[in-house]
């Protein structure tokens, strides 16, 4: 579908990135909206609250413009912020796609908007959509949804109704979750991945000196970054079955090593994916996944000797298992859980629990009220697993009937059941600078389909 003018819905980074694309493509008008404006171009990831979060990936592989491998490199060296080997903090990466964004308005005043507010109903007209944000009505030939990732879900055995004010943080990236702790207290993480990390090197950086016990149902923790040679990917994705895949990396790493035996299938997961059936996807998903994700999203080296410092003095533990209950007392709160493979159910008093289960894509569930409304109109459906929104090869969304829609589209984290492998830099740049290259090729041929 071809238009004169795209919105853009979410300014985080890969709205921000897609409206920067359609001004370098020469494409059509667009508009962002973005609906905290403190998060414009930096979303939740980059708008971190304060330096120890560090990007995961050293600069040199995060230039947000894949024909500009150096880009954010440049921009670093420029600024005295660091080289190709640094990992940077994640609010230095957001300044970075600001300055970026800036340069964009300020190049294309009269092709480039931003809007401040949220979209909260998104409706068809004759040839187009109208989006409202407030009080502001915006007419597009094109939508695009860049909502990022959705907030996750409250634990299952855990009401926070039932308790007292403050002591259950939905939000792991507010900056008071160390507000009115004391030095004996205790701090439970659910979770113990990317989220939970992040969690306890706020609450540290806070001066927060008591206990953090960080608990999910496998306990298993990130691994770390080592320095070494990247070495070149797979051309060719790998045949068989996932006990197959399994046995194949367990032998490369045994001969080069599990970093770069996990670093070589990056070119052809987003292949596997796609060649592997629904129920080979939901086994990935509830055997694999977990430890797909502590090998392949690491942490920065200073980062992970942080994380190991806080765990030799006894202020971090991570544990295996699974939450049974939590009642109120005074103080906090009582959890009760078991230890994975045990019976015996352990009672842990804490001042305060802090949601790090990590992002979630399940659209029913959500109370978002733009995709509330696209799912009560039948204008979205989730995708097959239920881990995002349906879409297609080419980003188009699919409708409750399974109809592709050519006006309305989805990029980033929550295509991840059409890609999978979309979260990282990496994978979202190329995608979305294959968006706006069709969205800017209809504009210059005049509408001739995409």
């Amino acid at each position: 579908m071809s238009g004169d003018h795209i919105a853009i819905v979410g300014g985080g980074f890969s709205g921000t990135l897609l409206a920067i694309n359609l001004m370098r493509h020469d494409g059509p008008r667009a508009t962002l909206f973005e609906r905290r404006r403190t998060q414009v171009a930096r979303g939740v990831a980059y708008s971190a609250a304060h330096e120890d979060h560090l990007l995961n990936v050293r600069a040199g592989n995060m230039s947000a413009l894949p024909d500009e491998p150096g880009h954010f490199v440049r921009w670093l060296e420029a600024n005295g912020l660091g080289d190709a080997r640094t990992f940077v903090s994640r609010r230095v990466y957001g300044s970075y796609l600001r300055a970026m964004l800036d340069a964009a308005l300020a190049a294309h005043p009269s092709r480039l908007t931003l809007v401040d507010g949220a979209v909260t109903a998104l409706e068809r007209r004759d040839g187009g959509m109208t989006l409202v944000a407030g009080d502001v009505r915006v007419e597009a030939d094109v939508a695009v949804l860049a909502i990022g990732n959705l907030p996750p879900h409250t634990p299952p055995g855990l009401d926070p109704a039932t308790l007292p004010a403050g002591c259950y943080r939905a939000d792991p990236w507010a900056g008071d979750i160390a507000e009115g702790l004391a030095d004996d207290d205790t701090v439970v993480l659910i979770g113990s991945g990317l989220t939970a990390i992040d969690a306890a090197l706020m609450l540290d950086a806070a001066g927060f000196g008591g206990r953090m016990l960080a608990m999910s149902r496998r306990g298993l923790v990130p691994r770390a970054h080592a320095d070494g040679a990247a070495r070149p990917g797979l051309r060719e994705r790998p045949a068989g079955t996932l006990p197959a895949l399994v046995r194949s990396v367990r032998d490369r790493a045994a001969t080069i090593g599990w970093r770069a035996a996990v670093d070589e299938l990056r070119p052809v997961t987003q292949m596997m994916w796609g060649a592997a059936d629904a129920g080979t996807r939901a086994r990935f998903l509830r055997h694999l996944r977990p430890f797909w994700d502590v090998h392949r999203h690491r942490l920065a080296p200073d980062v992970a000797a942080r994380v190991a410092a806080l765990c030799d003095s006894g202020r971090l533990r991570f544990a295996a298992g699974k939450l049974v209950g939590v009642e109120a007392q005074a103080g906090g709160a009582l959890l009760r859980w078991r230890p994975r493979h045990g019976d015996t159910v352990v009672a842990t008093a804490a001042a305060r629990i802090v949601n790090c289960t990590g992002p979630q894509g399940d659209l029913l569930r959500t109370d978002e009220p733009l995709l509330r409304q696209l799912l009560d109109d039948g204008m979205v459906r989730p995708d097959a697993l239920r881990i995002g929104l349906d879409v297609d090869a080419q980003s188009n969304v699919v409708d409750a009937a399974g109809r592709t829609d050519p006006q309305l589209y989805c990029i980033g984290p929550m295509t991840r059941g059409e890609l999978w492998e979309v979260v990282a830099v990496p994978d979202i740049r190329q995608q979305n600078w294959a968006l706006a290259r069709r969205l800017a090729h209809a504009q210059w041929v005049g509408g001739e389909g995409l």
